[in-house]
């Protein structure tokens, strides 16, 4: 049901707090991503550990997070870009007029405002307490204000009366949820393609502290991604060792050398789509040594081997109607290179650019690409953005 989607899971302190571990569950099983933000009041129902361990993510909870100054205050906007689905379960009666009002003192009200995507609200309370004025005219104003309200059920409250104001069943939420998800749903020519995009820097190890690698900042790869996912597509991001705040914006999987970035991209080679927009390293060290070698040596000679080459493998063994899209930088001769590794690596595509090309290179944030096909040939100039657009919808078209 939910293989691929991205749910956001935001829990708000009230007794059935509790209830959102199960839910959370439940989305795993029907093949969801899922992270979690919770309230500061949700955690003196249910602990951030019970979350964090189940999701495989941290849980979030504060916009400013002391053990991460640099990432944390932002991480409510690309969270609400990440989500296909942002559902409050439970949502209490003070989160939903904090929603309703446009208040932003936490992680997750602070998300409320930044999302992108549809949100499901599970008004969850005592019975007199949702029957109120102020709770029915709060939810008649959610509903006015695009968000989707999923009533409550009848039961047995914690209150120990009989009242509507029960976290509805996980199955109710779950085909809720889909059925939202099905309404918003990105309709494109990648729309349930599986696209897997590399970035980023190979690292090779001299010895523990020394290392062969490039100054690639993956900001090329992350835009390749970013276009995919607007074409419909369901992206993975596989990036070497890079700094940038959009990461949490994908599904994600790391590697750090050559030899880890084959391994990862052989276990993804029957996605529809691969881009390989990775700075590979060519070569390694035929041997890493295990201490830090010390500078007291008059020489120091490294021996160097191959490492696998990764795009040429997966043009060797491609599937059928799968589309493989090389990057290559060059310094010269471009045009004779770039069309040697479009044949010689069975690939569809290669996206070329030289390093010497005014407005290309490593860390900015523009560039030209040469964009070699079988038979064509097109030049595309500006922001790495604009230009991961361009590029996609040239192979793809948009729509």
């Amino acid at each position: 049901m939910f293989t691929g989607k991205r749910i956001l899971l935001g829990v708000t302190g009230g007794i059935a707090a509790y209830k959102a571990v199960y839910l959370l569950r439940e989305f795993q099983k029907s093949g969801a991503e899922v992270r979690v933000i919770m309230t500061p009041s949700a955690t003196c129902f249910v602990g951030t550990e019970t979350f964090s361990a189940l999701s495989r993510h941290e849980v979030a909870i504060d916009v400013f997070n002391d053990n991460k100054p640099d990432t944390s205050w932002t991480k409510h906007i690309h969270w609400g870009e990440w989500a296909d689905l942002f559902v409050i379960a439970p949502c209490t009666a003070n989160t939903l007029s904090k929603i309703v009002h446009g208040q932003s003192d936490n992680m997750l009200t602070s998300t409320v405002l930044a999302a992108r995507s549809p949100i499901l609200i599970c008004p969850t309370m005592d019975g007199e307490m949702y029957e109120s004025p102020a709770v029915v005219k709060n939810l008649k104003q959610a509903s006015e204000m695009d968000f989707y309200i999923l009533e409550p059920e009848t039961g047995y409250l914690a209150s120990g009366l009989e009242d509507k104001g029960r976290l509805p069943e996980y199955d109710t939420i779950l085909e809720k949820s889909d059925e939202i998800i099905k309404k918003h749903a990105i309709k494109g020519p990648l729309t349930s393609k599986k696209v897997v995009v590399s970035a980023g820097p190979t690292r090779e190890f001299l010895d523990p502290v020394r290392f062969l690698s490039n100054p690639s900042s993956g900001k090329m790869g992350i835009a390749m991604a970013e276009a995919a996912r607007s074409l419909g597509g369901s992206v993975t991001l596989v990036h070497g060792p890079i700094q940038s705040a959009g990461l949490d914006r994908f599904h994600t999987e790391s590697f750090i050398s050559a030899d880890d970035l084959f391994a990862v991209m052989k276990s993804h080679s029957d996605a529809d789509v691969i881009i390989m927009a990775a700075a590979v390293a060519d070569f390694k060290p035929a041997a890493s040594h295990p201490h830090k070698v010390k500078k007291d040596r008059t020489s120091f000679q490294i021996e160097l081997e191959q490492n696998p080459d990764t795009l040429k493998w997966l043009g060797k063994n491609r599937k059928p109607d799968q589309v493989l899209i090389g990057f290559a930088m060059e310094t010269e001769n471009l045009r004779e290179n770039a069309i040697a590794k479009l044949s010689g690596k069975n690939i569809d595509w290669i996206c070329a650019n030289n390093l010497n090309e005014s407005g290309s290179g490593f860390g900015i944030d523009t560039n030209t690409i040469h964009l070699f096909g079988r038979d064509s040939e097109e030049t595309f100039s500006g922001s790495k953005q604009q230009i991961a657009s361009e590029i996609l919808k040239r192979i793809f078209g948009d729509s």
